[in-house]
């Protein structure tokens, strides 16, 4: 299987390229970066870029992919209308429809918990998650919305936003007390990747709209 990442440097796309990586079924792994990973394995090709509004440049580079997991986000705190859904509708769009046409290709987008479907919702952040998954969902792939709670960082995965690295690193001791009180809110980046090439080797199976308790029995699930 040959991998598009997207968002490889953040909490989420760093458990979801170790996955990749880990994985057999995996042949490559090419990850759109603005500044290098830092990471070294035969497996990985970083292919550097700016424009996140235009990825024209880079239609040989996406030739002959068989997913793109999209894991590209940021939260809406201190942000504008605008610029959060430049970064979470428009670049996410900009990818989706640059990716050559394959209606046999798996796309993967993770939205998040309390996404609003009906785009008609009181919360900003939440139509403009709505919007970008009907869109997808619309297009000619088998696109996959997850829609994960909290998520657990499993091998050591850092968050980009300073605020969040406080979060995780004051509430650590949270993760097992809400995994037992609330299991269907919460799950891992290591879940996350796996459930993602779960649903990337199974071309359009299932439900297309996952939540925390889908991923984890997902990421359970022994491929041959």
């Amino acid at each position: 299987m040959h991998v598009l990442l997207f968002g490889a440097s953040g909490m989420i796309g760093q458990g979801v390229l170790r996955v990749c990586l880990d994985d057999p079924r995996v042949t490559s792994v090419r990850a759109v970066v603005r500044a290098p990973l830092g990471v070294a394995h035969p497996k990985l090709r970083e292919l550097a870029h700016e424009d996140f509004t235009d990825f024209s440049a880079l239609a040989a580079e996406f030739a002959g992919i068989d997913a793109c997991f999209f894991c590209l986000g940021v939260s809406s705190a201190g942000r504008g209308q605008d610029e959060y859904r430049l970064i979470t509708h428009d670049y996410t769009l900009a990818a989706a429809r640059a990716l050559p046409a394959n209606p046999e290709l798996t796309f993967t987008y993770v939205s998040g918990e309390g996404t609003d479907s009906t785009e008609k919702g009181r919360s900003a952040w939440a139509r403009v998650k709505g919007r970008t998954e009907n869109e997808l969902l619309a297009m000619d792939f088998h696109g996959y919305m997850f829609r994960p709670g909290y998520i657990q960082p499993s091998h050591g995965e850092r968050s980009r936003t300073r605020w969040y690295r406080w979060m995780y690193a004051a509430g650590s001791w949270l993760y097992p007390v809400l995994r037992r009180l609330a299991p269907k809110h919460v799950t891992t980046t290591e879940n996350l990747g796996k459930a993602m090439l779960e649903v990337a080797g199974r071309r359009g199976a299932g439900e297309h709209i996952l939540h925390s308790p889908d991923i984890n029995r997902l990421a359970t699930v022994t491929t041959p």
